[in-house]
């Protein structure tokens, strides 16, 4: 299968939203292909000590909502900060887990659209302590972010399904 980046598409959005979006999109296929067929069990399980695949899901779209509205220049809001606490509880239903994750990879796709080229180099903060970025800098980081998470919660698919398993061979 072709990655999203190799795919040709997008040509209508300048090259850095184009990158996180199809970082997005890489994302979106790879959560669905490694970590779809999880049972509840399976995505909060926490192999080795490891954060579960709930965890990262969670994590993932969580933290696109919160670079986001920093680059937005906005700071966040208290129901934000909540969430931000409650990334590590239980992945509860499986339907509730996957929903909230598309939810906010398309919620993000959209926003990353509305950010307009010309703003990349605007000063933003990050943060209480108002860390110095720019908008094009919390673009970036939501593209790499976004994939260290996704590298994570496939290793762990892997891992808990293996375990599954016993001692066969994948």
């Amino acid at each position: 299968m072709v990655e999203p980046w190799l795919r040709g598409t997008l040509t209508e959005v300048d090259t850095v939203r184009r990158g996180v979006l199809h970082a997005l999109e890489l994302a979106r296929e790879d959560v669905a292909l490694w970590c779809g067929g999880l049972t509840e069990e399976e995505l909060d399980a926490r192999p080795f000590a490891l954060p579960s695949v709930g965890f990262q899901m969670r994590h993932m779209v969580r933290s696109l909502d919160r670079l986001l509205t920093y680059a937005e220049g906005r700071q966040l809001d208290d129901e934000q900060l909540a969430s931000l606490k409650s990334e590590m509880d239980s992945a509860g239903r499986r339907e509730d887990l996957f929903g909230e994750f598309e939810r906010g990879i398309e919620s993000a796709m959209q926003r990353v659209r509305a950010i307009a080229p010309t703003d990349y180099e605007v000063a933003r903060g990050v943060g209480r302590k108002m860390l110095p970025t720019s908008v094009g800098g919390l673009l970036v980081h939501c593209a790499d972010h976004t994939q260290r998470h996704v590298g994570q919660a496939v290793t762990t698919a892997k891992v808990v399904r293996q375990a599954g398993r016993g001692t066969e061979a994948v």
